[in-house]
């Protein structure tokens, strides 16, 4: 799994309206368990996003 981008967004400018974690992945169809484990641990909600082609599109929430 390579990470390609990772921005975090005020409430202002994330869609879901809070602070956001979003991550571009590549080369995985999954989010891998120690990721999500490290997201709970953070007290982060995974938010659903439709993956393209290659890529996994990550939305975590504060």
């Amino acid at each position: 799994m390579a990470t390609e981008s990772v921005d975090v967004l005020a409430p202002s400018a994330s869609q879901y309206g809070a602070w956001t974690l979003d991550a571009v992945l590549r080369d995985t169809e999954d989010i891998s368990p120690e990721v999500l484990r490290e997201l709970a641990l953070a007290g982060l909600t995974l938010q659903p996003t439709p993956s393209q082609a290659e890529y996994q599109h990550v939305a975590a929430t504060a």
